[in-house]
């Protein structure tokens, strides 16, 4: 079954069908890989049965909740998908010395937006003046495997979908306060059970984050004196006096507070991701050296390694 598929010609199978059965196989439905092709539903059902009359086995079960690879089909994705890569490859080699041009939507955190990316951009846009960057903050709701956006910069590694990954480096985390909170606690949590302090803690929607699982396993059940839904509001709550955060060393070490632990355990990988139908596309690649380039160059700064 698997063994015929691997050594099935590549002559014998078109490209248009090799597109068509990407394309379900990603979306699911005939209907979304039709709408993802720019062609007919027809058109996208003709091809795949083809393609499924070329190797002699069906790719797909169908149900009336879409469409499902068959071990044939699982079979077939990697060749399929290596077909992709060299087709990418060979566009952007008949257009190598055009200009870099187009947009690219970047999702990623609003701190490494504000605090990291925009004050940098300068760079990419001297470069690249033809080069557009939408950049999406709101990343709970993107989902790069439905193309809401072409590249991501982020702390979450995607479990599933059709991408491309990369470490680039960590996202170092401390317990801050303001100097003056600090000093009026003197020792009182010099054992480490923080029993006095007040938190700065994230709502429930945010219970899977490292930080706010810290911040909940430190109160045992006592109430955080503040519940915010984003980074820059508990930065803001820290530097008011509000209570100790976890915070990003790269925000809070510039605003002179005072870092009452380092050792946390809730630092986060930094992963560029990358849609796999765009790791080709010169647009693409060029914001994601600018993305590597950024945040290898601010390793020390991120990290906070000194």
């Amino acid at each position: 079954m698997i063994s015929k598929i691997g050594k099935h010609s590549n002559n014998d199978l078109i490209w248009d069908d090799i597109r068509a059965f990407l394309a379900v196989a990603r979306a699911g439905t005939l209907s979304g890989a039709a709408a993802q092709m720019g062609v007919g539903i027809a058109t996208v059902s003709r091809r795949v049965e083809r393609l499924e009359m070329a190797i002699g086995q069906p790719v797909f079960t169908r149900h009336q909740s879409g469409y499902r690879l068959t071990d044939d089909g699982a079979a077939l994705i990697e060749r399929a998908e290596e077909m992709e890569a060299a087709a990418l490859s060979l566009a952007s080699g008949l257009h190598h010395d055009a200009p870099v041009a187009g947009t690219v939507r970047l999702a990623t955190a609003e701190n490494l937006a504000t605090g990291l990316i925009i004050p940098e951009l300068g760079r990419l846009r001297a470069e690249f003046p033809q080069l557009s960057l939408e950049i999406v903050t709101d990343i709970a709701t993107v989902n790069l495997h439905r193309r809401d956006a072409d590249i991501a910069l982020r702390m979450v590694k995607p479990d599933r979908g059709n991408v491309s990954l990369q470490r680039l480096g960590s996202l170092g985390f401390g317990l801050y306060g303001t100097a003056e909170y600090v000093s009026a606690r003197g020792t009182a949590s010099d054992d480490g059970a923080f029993d006095t302090d007040d938190f700065i803690g994230w709502s429930e929607a945010y219970a899977n984050l490292p930080a706010a699982q810290w911040v909940e396993r430190i109160l045992k059940g006592r109430p955080p004196a503040l519940v915010t839904t984003s980074l820059a509001t508990q930065l803001r709550a820290c530097e008011s006096g509000l209570g100790l955060a976890i915070l990003p060393y790269f925000l809070a070490r510039p605003r002179g507070l005072v870092c009452l632990d380092a050792d946390l355990g809730v630092d986060q990988t930094i992963w560029l991701v990358t849609h796999s139908d765009l790791v080709h596309s010169r647009r693409v690649h060029a914001v994601a050296e600018f993305l590597r380039d950024l945040v290898q160059g601010n390793r020390v700064r991120l990290s906070g390694d000194v």
